[in-house]
């Protein structure tokens, strides 16, 4: 269900019109939604564009940047999951990543080089949470605001998959193999801008076997939002990256 106005009145009584009444009128359709018009979505997402520039650690700021940039690219993976049975199940059931559904003690009880296992692993060696991903606020469409927040949810398991850390070289990294899985503006801003914080020897590092393999992983691999992944953690990585056509990083 997509946000709509209200018609009941076309003008308020003290004879404010336009887009202020216009705004008034727009329902929320999810817990923390904010109705926003397109003229406040381009401000948004110029504001935000500018502070992730300037700290790309800012989060909140890139939550941001994506909802209010993602008009398009968030329809196209909607309908990707739609088209295949297990994103469909997704789409469906809304599984949520957090540490309310997650046995922890099971999954760290996993082998080694199991997804369960590593997912752990990565979040204890890099000391990130996934209760940290912020809810959507922006995205006037309810299930279109459940794809953003499984993308941002699966990021770490993203992470997890390549062998990238979260320091700046393996966010971009991560950034380029996103930004061609799912053609969102705010991935691809992030893998353009990202290396200019990067020093000589990790930029060239970056432009040699990084970036290119990354690219060649994000256009060879299928839809990694359609992996139900808490069915997945006793398969072993190697296996999941074969079966999604994810090169061996490098």
């Amino acid at each position: 269900g997509r946000a709509r106005p209200s018609h009941s009145e076309p003008r308020s009584r003290d004879g404010r019109g336009g887009e202020e009444e216009e705004m008034e009128g727009w329902q929320q359709l999810y817990p923390g939604h904010i109705p926003t018009s397109p003229l406040q979505k381009a401000l948004l997402a110029a504001g935000s564009a500018v502070m992730a520039l300037y700290d790309p650690y800012r989060h909140d700021m890139v939550a941001v940047l994506g909802e209010t940039t993602g008009c398009l690219a968030l329809p196209n993976l909607r309908d990707k999951m739609k088209n295949h049975p297990e994103g469909y199940r997704i789409l469906q059931e809304r599984p949520r990543i957090r540490l309310s559904t997650l046995d922890m003690a099971r999954l760290q009880g996993l082998p080694d080089g199991s997804l369960g296992r590593e997912y752990v692993r990565f979040l204890e060696d890099n000391k990130v949470s996934p209760d940290t991903r912020m809810p959507p606020k922006f995205v006037d469409d309810e299930e279109l605001a459940y794809v953003i927040q499984r993308y941002r949810e699966v990021h770490d398991l993203m992470h997890t998959l390549l062998g990238m850390p979260t320091n700046m070289l393996g966010e971009v990294v991560v950034k380029w193999f996103e930004a061609i899985q799912t053609g969102l503006p705010m991935c691809v801003l992030g893998a353009a801008f990202g290396p200019v914080r990067l020093s000589t020897r990790k930029l060239q590092v970056l432009a040699t076997e990084l970036v290119p393999w990354a690219i060649r992983s994000g256009l060879n691999a299928s839809c990694v939002l359609n992996v139900y992944y808490e069915q997945r953690w006793e398969q072993p990585v190697e296996s999941l990256r074969e079966e999604l056509g994810i090169f061996p990083p490098p």
